[in-house]
């Protein structure tokens, strides 16, 4: 046997997969599933007469090898193995390099939303409650649904075979080879697929309609519960263009003989990219453009974009191993706001990407329980923990700052060519380098290998000596307390200097120290168009001269200087009165959205870190939001027309909320009167786009009879946005009793489970939700642990949400002790960035809250 690394739960490889034959029939009565895998084997090594898979959860009823039973099945839950054992000389007497492994099984249709699973929804027509049969396998648990060599380099072909009754729909990843009624069943057998990793693997069984497009050159099917199959006429359309997008930048025609795409009623995670079969939660792919937001227009687009670029990225050419997660994950992040660029350019989603993606990635990476982009992983537990911002956001990040250095246009030729080098196989981190390097003649592994092998991102201190200026870098930490043990990294950082003769990008910090002169430095911005993934600290006096050239600064760079300020007041490299002077000198003519989201963005985060403060700072403070927004609000209004532009209507939706949240009198005044009129019929009094935020107004003056209607909404959408809307909305009533009840919807099954951290939210708002919900949390840990699966992202975002409110270190104390007799395992490194978020506000209110007191009574 070759011997495996030590650092990963690996199976053994006396035998390789080639190719599986696999059937499964769902039982929606009893939650269980009948399924057979037979699966051929090559053999390795002929004297081992001992076959180790994966499988979890699994009950076998048959295992043999021709006529051959197995003698023994061993299971192993906690290393999610079984060891098929057969008699001495089994393997051997095959007589060839190959045979098939035949077993039966029975499985559980489970409600984890993991592996072969059940999705509650409710029949439109009827009210009544159905389920739909539908799989999630990435990262580990292909395993779930029948023995299999769960790893993505284990690469298979695939025949599915799906046994339901006649009315409902099957569907898998590939076209139907045939379907036929026996015995009052239906049978349907797809054709096989393309070799591919199990964790791709996906199948269907439910009551399905579907919208198709033809405008490309294969069928694009959105397929959604009957009674919503109009909604996926946008995601039909904009499939079907993205899909020729993709064909045309790679190079490389999209593989498989169909797209089908489904909308799933309870789901994880936001979309998964099964090849050929792309599930998403129902508002992340089904879409009334009429009465959605702009946010959650962008958002299906966004998704639809991510999960397509995987098709080729992540599915024709898959990560040798989970630690290269960020090669899927980052390149199809990046490739969403790249093919979202192209088609919709007034969108201005480059711009909007440093208030977004940029910040995602900072904000994770600032904590000392982040890890590398490449961080090496060995088991289950560990490998579904790294689905977060530093794989997502922080991978994306990079890609476009080397998209950057390299020129888009050369960036796309490297990546095409190593799609179509490593097609139909596996690929590591320096191949994408090598590919790079060798379309653009630069050394990127020099520049890269340290970005992704090492945690965190640099501070780079900026001190000034007459046209001298003087860079040095160090790791950030949000809480400002970096060891020396932790400051070894020294990251080639690209200064690119923007002064008054535009932008210099010849200079590289690759060390700790490096001193430049200016011809002028009246002005000059490090990190240009905020295109590297670090923070800029400047002097008391240059952030003073920012705050008055705001006109030489382009849209990027005024939005990162907005998020640097803030990031570095909260963790004590500059005053917080440096971000409060900044944000209050640009508001009278900034004019940009994507600059007043961040503004919004920062100042709520400070508002966040001040929540447990006395009335009166907080009075002070939503006072300072109020005179900075209401002169803009009152200019712009809260019409909303179609020959408003793109832009100026994300300003309206920003500036409104923003009003609505600080008491703008008139604007409150004008949130509550829609309300009033929408409640007596005209579902056309409140605009959708600022929906959500006269929700939000409506839960403040708080009461009984608003929260009923709050409810009601939620229980009666005209849209899942509005739905959503509205369930978010629930956590933001104050009165004891109305946070007790939005809490018990929590287990009682009136909310999904895909949606329990959604009213959490809300809660996170106003210090008595934060208070309750932790005493809440704390009574109801264990079921909900067994509720909702550790591994899952749900409870990693019922950590996030429900305990990153607090503020002290008394709190923070008090919640480390309360886990300190926890089994964490699959939730542990949620766990500490909780945290080390608490721990970092904690700090910045200790060391700023008299600073912070005394600028806002001299604001008055």
């Amino acid at each position: 046997m070759t011997s495996q690394p030590i650092d990963r739960e690996v199976l053994p490889t006396n035998v390789t997969p080639l190719h599986y034959d696999l059937s499964f029939e769902p039982d929606f009565k009893n939650f269980t599933f009948e399924g057979s895998a037979n699966i051929k084997l090559r053999i390795n090594d002929p004297t081992i007469d001992v076959l180790t898979l994966n499988t979890l959860e699994i009950k076998y009823h048959e295992v043999k090898i021709e006529e051959t039973p197995a003698s023994d099945i061993n299971v192993d839950d906690k290393a999610q193995t079984v060891q098929f054992i057969f008699p001495k000389g089994t393997i051997a007497q095959q007589g060839t390099e190959e045979f098939i492994l035949q077993t039966k099984f029975t499985g559980i249709l489970n409600d984890q939303m993991a592996g072969f699973y059940r999705a509650k929804y409710t029949d439109k027509s009827t009210g009544e409650v159905k389920y739909m049969a539908t799989t999630q396998f990435e990262a580990t648990d292909a395993r779930r649904a029948f023995p299999s060599f769960d790893e993505p380099k284990l690469k298979s072909t695939f025949d599915i075979t799906l046994i339901s009754t006649p009315e409902l729909t099957n569907l898998s990843n590939m076209d139907v080879k045939t379907e036929e009624i026996i015995n009052g069943k239906k049978i349907t057998k797809f054709n096989t697929t393309p070799l591919m990793s199990t964790y791709l693997v996906a199948y269907i069984v439910a009551d399905l309609r579907y919208v198709e497009s033809n405008e490309f050159r294969l069928p694009v099917r959105i397929y959604s519960t009957p009674g919503d199959e109009h909604l996926g006429k946008f995601a039909a359309d904009l499939s079907a263009r993205t899909l020729t997008f993709f064909e045309k930048t790679f190079g490389i025609e999209y593989p498989l003989p169909k797209m089908d795409m489904v909308a799933v009623h309870e789901f994880s995670a936001g979309a998964m990219e099964n090849w050929g079969l792309v599930t998403y939660r129902v508002a992340d792919l089904l879409l009334d453009k009429e009465n959605s937001t702009l946010d959650r227009i962008q958002r299906v687009a966004e998704v639809i974009q991510h999960e397509l670029a995987h098709q080729w990225f992540g599915n024709l050419v898959t990560m040798e191993w989970w630690e290269g997660l960020w090669l899927n994950e980052g390149f199809a992040t990046w490739m969403s706001w790249y093919a979202c660029n192209d088609f919709q350019p007034d969108w201005k989603v480059w711009e909007e990407y440093v208030s977004d993606n940029l910040q995602r990635a900072l904000g994770l990476d600032s904590l000392r329980s982040s890890h590398p982009i490449e961080v090496p992983v060995k088991n289950a537990d560990e490998i579904n923990q790294i689905f977060d911002a530093i794989s997502y956001s922080k991978g994306s990040s990079l890609l476009r700052m080397i998209s950057k250095w390299l020129g888009e246009d050369v960036f796309i030729k490297g990546v095409s060519a190593y799609l179509k080098k490593f097609k139909y196989g596996n690929a590591k981190t320096e191949d994408l380098w090598d590919a790079l390097s060798a379309a653009s003649g630069k050394d990127v592994p020099m520049v890269m290998n340290i970005w992704t092998k090492k945690v965190g991102y640099p501070v780079i201190t900026v001190k000034e000596d007459g046209n001298n200026i003087t860079f040095t870098q160090n790791r950030y930490l949000s809480t400002g307390d970096v060891k020396e043990e932790e400051d070894k990294t020294l990251y080639p950082v690209f200064l690119a200097l923007k002064t008054s003769n535009g932008v210099d990008s010849t200079n590289i910090l690759n060390e700790r120290t490096k001193t430049i002169e200016l011809a002028d430095a009246k002005f000059f911005k490090v990190n240009a168009d905020q295109a590297g993934a670090y923070i800029t600290s400047y002097s008391d006096e240059r952030w003073t001269k920012f705050s008055e050239q705001a006109n030489l600064l382009s849209v990027e760079d005024r939005t990162g200087l907005v998020a640097d300020v803030k990031n570095l007041s909260a963790s004590g490299y500059t005053s917080t009165v440096n971000f409060l002077n900044l944000i209050a000198k640009w508001r009278q003519n900034e004019d940009s959205f994507v600059v007043w989201r961040q503004i919004i963005n920062s100042i709520s985060s400070l508002e966040g870190a001040w929540i447990f403060e006395d009335d009166e700072v907080k009075d002070a403070l939503t006072g300072f939001i109020h005179n900075l927004v209401s002169d803009k609000v009152h200019e712009l209004g809260w019409d909303f027309s179609s020959e408003d532009s793109y832009s100026v209507q994300r300003l309206k939706v920003f500036l409104f909320g923003a009003a609505c949240s600080s008491k703008d009198v008139k604007v409150e005044s004008a949130a509550l009167k829609m309300f009033d009129e929408y409640m007596k019929g005209n579902k056309e009094a409140i605009p959708a786009l600022i929906k959500p935020d006269v929700f939000s107004t409506v839960a403040t003056m708080g009461g009984k009879d608003n929260y009923e209607k709050i409810f009601n909404i939620f229980k009666n959408p005209i849209s899942t946005d509005e739905k959503m809307a509205a369930l978010k909305t629930l956590g933001l009533f104050k009165e004891p009793e109305l946070i007790q009840r939005t809490l018990g919807y929590l287990l009682d099954g009136t909310i999904l489970n895909q949606d329990f951290y959604t009213p959490m939210v809300g809660l996170r708002n106003h210090k008595e939700g934060i208070e309750t919900m932790w005493k809440w949390l704390q009574k109801n840990w264990e079921d909900i642990v067994k509720r909702i699966q550790p591994g899952s992202p749900v409870l990693g975002h019922i950590l996030t949400v429900g305990i990153t409110g607090f503020t002290s270190m008394e709190a923070y104390k008090n919640i480390e002790k309360f886990f300190s007799d926890k089994d964490t395992k699959g939730y542990d490194q949620s766990l500490a960035r909780v945290l080390d978020t608490v721990k970092s506000k904690a700090q910045w209110v200790a060391r700023d809250r008299a600073v912070v007191r005394k600028y806002l009574q001299e604001c008055k």
